[in-house]
């Protein structure tokens, strides 16, 4: 059809600009040590370090945002070197002690083959709608890491936002409601408040490991990292660093695996060997 093209290419300048906004406003900087945000980064935390191999491993952080992340690999031991879109992000996460951060695109890495101990995609799958662009970033992926060597990626559950509106007391506004509904169809995140996140995709449990399989990636394993928990855990004093979130991080733990709570996880870490 004539004009198709000049129109994927103008939607996809306005999804760029879009998601470039949310993230040039710095929320995520420290969005991860605050409120539901710490049980993530918890939790994210305490799976890869059961997961990776043993430092001075190499890994490649893909789209590790201002380097919440690698800042605690880079204390571990690891050597890290973070690759992101946002300039702001990269100038954050270079001011960390032991960590490289440079521009780049999680589809295009300019990394050579087998370089990597591990890669991790926390972040760059929520932005790519298409299916293609999640499966050629999950192949780069694998690309840039050694065989033997693992490839994490993170997704959001795609009832997250149901989940996330109905706590916020949000679902009986319509907009709101019309939007939350249309994603747990469809995936597709519409933005109802800019501050809160931006575009973005959300995956059905079972999708992700279809989509690791179609990369090369094969067999995956998939964590739940917040499991329930992330709709109470900034209450109560459940993550204020003492023996009760002790107990919440082992309880959560001791369900991460079970498959019939994968979606009401906010998160999922799914991982595979590179053969």
């Amino acid at each position: 059809m004539p004009g198709v093209g000049r129109l994927i290419e103008y939607r996809s300048m306005e999804t760029i600009a879009a998601i470039s906004g949310y993230y040039e406003r710095g929320g995520e900087v420290d969005r991860l040590s605050v409120g539901r945000g710490r049980l993530e980064f918890l939790r994210t935390r305490d799976v890869l370090r059961r997961l990776l191999p043993a430092g001075p491993a190499r890994v490649l952080d893909v789209g590790g945002g201002a380097g919440v992340h690698a800042r605690w690999l880079a204390a571990d031991g690891y050597q890290v070197r973070l690759v992101d879109p946002m300039p702001l992000h990269v100038e954050h996460a270079g001011a960390i002690a032991g960590v490289e951060a440079v521009l780049g695109d999680a589809r295009r890495l300019d990394e050579a083959d087998a370089a990597y101990q591990a890669t991790l995609l926390l972040g760059p799958l929520y932005h790519l709608p298409e299916r293609g662009d999640r499966v050629t970033a999950l192949r780069e992926a694998a690309r840039v890491t050694a065989p033997g060597g693992l490839v994490v990626a993170a997704t959001i559950s795609r009832y997250a936002g149901l989940y996330d509106t109905l706590v916020r007391g949000r679902y009986l506004e319509p907009d709101v409601r019309r939007i939350t509904d249309a994603e747990v169809v469809t995936g597709v995140h519409e933005p109802f408040d800019r501050d809160l996140f931006t575009l973005a995709y959300f995956h059905h449990p079972d999708e992700i490991v279809a989509e690791f399989a179609e990369a090369g990636l094969a067999p995956a394993t998939r964590y739940a990292v917040e499991g329930g928990a992330w709709l109470f855990a900034d209450r109560d004093g459940w993550l204020e660093g003492d023996e009760r979130t002790v107990a919440l991080l082992d309880a959560v733990r001791s369900v991460e695996q079970e498959p019939s709570l994968f979606g009401i996880s906010s998160h999922l870490l799914t991982v595979a060997v590179v053969r």
